[in-house]
């Protein structure tokens, strides 16, 4: 049972002794502070406003009105939005929530929106942290969200040029389960894999499970197809081309503000038969960073080469250790790997680093653990949000010249707001990925919350942040997508002739202006 105010399954939420394990070790990490538990509400406890449009009967079939759905279309997945839902604050809950079949249907739908001018909002799996799905707009009769689940199937297989025509809808599990009979994988496994889509991957331009290489989903696009409020862009299959700017560039992150992306032949790949992991641990940060970078630009190209600092280390790998850890791996479908594997090794050791254990099959138990609480993040941030703690992120990503300047000025100020906010707390950071020219830093925060004010606490620590990293001509977000909490901060960053260009677009291809409204630009 999907949960409507949290992350992921109701029945994997923490509990018993994982959950007092956590807050056991959130209470030696900030000693002196008491953690409540709060219950969320029950939907029929929500005071939900009254749908003020009813679809045409043609469409009913289609549409939802049940507060369950109106509730869990609601909000996305950050912080905010479980805080929001825990307190039952749902004032932008969408009117309606419509599920196509197939093409057709939608097509009915966006005409229905498009002449009735019902703002549209397209939805994946409603895992965004960035406000992308939520219905906060104003001026509109109604808000319609579409919900792509129905469309879910790995339409065409094509095994000599080992590609796949994959529907939108489709969640990450039930794409590779379809795949896997034909011994080719997407491998494309962003943090939020379970419980998003191949449309919302294509429309945020999600970033996936290789640290090096075919980081972003863009990497594996090979056409597109997206309806419009004006027609079908469908763009060809083709390996690589030169014939003027690319159609599929125009909607891989557009977010749902130009079309809905339906479907997609997305390259894939034989499913790895050889891995081999590790963990090096360093004394000393800096060293631990020069020696990823050393890895990054080496041409290796490790599958995994993930840098976590000291407290990113204890919180959620279990380790102690001064200056990092940095999680290795390699895997591939036709050779062994352990040779590139004792090639980075003996670069960080040059660098001072050290291998508690020798390289194993598969990983070790460093690299298992803090795999393990990765895919458990989600639900340990919802468990201290109901226990009054703030936990969430914030990422970015920059070249390697300003790492150290950033790193710096955004630990400045990130924990000159958490002492603002919440007296005490802590910050965290690892490499989500590493480029030859750069890395992508993600951030943690764990601080106190005041009950009943942790959203203005959080937003307080992310406009501080926010501005921090727009000032040192860092990325607003490196794979979270923009929303629209980050528009802020992406309007001044977006180049002035690319907003005229995408304001022109946004025109063109959606002239009622209902698709996404506040996403990317303004209303309007």
């Amino acid at each position: 049972m999907r949960s409507w105010w949290g992350w992921g399954n109701e029945e994997d939420a923490l509990s018993g002794v994982e959950l007092d394990t956590l807050i056991r070790r959130a209470s030696a990490a900030l000693p002196g502070v008491v953690f409540t538990g709060h219950q969320p509400p029950a939907v029929a406890d929500l005071d939900l406003a009254p749908p003020r449009v009813s679809p045409p009967a043609a469409l009913a079939a289609l549409c939802s009105t049940t507060p369950l759905d109106r509730a869990s279309h609601t909000h996305g997945k950050a912080l905010r939005d479980v805080l929001r839902n825990l307190h039952g604050e749902l004032a932008d809950a969408p009117d309606v929530v419509a599920r196509p079949r197939d093409e057709r249907d939608l097509v009915d739908l966006l005409d229905w929106c498009t002449t009735a001018g019902h703002a549209v909002i397209p939805y994946g799996g409603g895992s965004s942290v960035v406000g992308g799905i939520e219905p906060r707009v104003t001026g509109y009769p109604a808000v319609v969200t579409v919900d792509l689940g129905r469309l879910n199937q790995v339409l065409e297989v094509d095994p000599t040029s080992r590609a796949a025509n994959i529907q939108a809808g489709v969640y990450g599990p039930h794409l590779e389960e379809q795949l896997r009979p034909h011994g080719l994988t997407l491998r494309h496994f962003p943090q939020s894999f379970e419980f998003s889509t191949v449309g919302g991957w294509l429309a945020t331009r999600a970033g996936g499970h290789f640290a090096t290489l075919a980081t972003h989903i863009d990497d594996l696009v090979e056409s597109m197809r997206v309806l419009t409020p004006v027609g079908v862009s469908e763009s060809r299959r083709l390996p690589g081309s030169g014939a003027g700017p690319s159609p599929d560039r125009l909607f891989l992150g557009s977010e749902g503000i130009l079309g809905v992306i339906t479907q997609a032949w997305l390259r894939l790949r034989p499913r790895p038969r050889w891995r081999v992991g590790t963990s090096v641990h360093f004394a000393d940060y800096t060293a631990a960073v020069s020696a990823t970078r050393t890895i990054a630009q080496s041409g290796l190209y490790p599958s995994n080469c993930r840098l976590l600092d000291a407290g990113e280390a204890y919180l959620n790998a279990g380790v102690s250790v001064g200056g990092g850890v940095l999680v290795l791996g390699f895997e591939s479908a036709d050779h062994p790997v352990d040779e590139p594997m004792r090639q980075a090794v003996e670069v960080a050791r040059d660098h001072g680093g050290t291998v508690p254990d020798p390289p194993q099959r598969g990983s070790d138990d460093a690299v298992r653990a803090w795999r393990a609480s990765f895919l458990r993040m989600p639900y340990q941030r919802d468990a201290l949000a109901r226990h009054g703690m703030l936990v969430d992120t914030f990422e970015t990503a920059c070249t390697w010249d300003r790492f150290g300047d950033l790193h710096a000025a955004i630990t400045e100020t990130a924990n000159r707001a958490i002492r603002s906010v919440a007296g005490v707390g802590l910050l965290t950071c690892r490499f989500t990925h590493v480029y030859p020219d750069g890395p992508a830093p993600y951030y943690g925060v764990y601080a106190p919350g005041r009950w009943g004010g942790m959203i203005a606490q959080w937003d307080e620590i992310k406009a501080a942040v926010s501005e921090t990293i727009n000032a040192h001509g860092a990325t607003i977000t490196h794979h979270h997508a923009v929303g629209r909490d980050h528009r802020p901060w992406y309007d001044r960053q977006r180049p002035d002739p690319f907003a005229m260009a995408l304001t022109a677009a946004k025109r063109a291809l959606d002239p009622a202006g209902v698709l996404n409204p506040g996403v990317l630009l303004p209303q309007g």
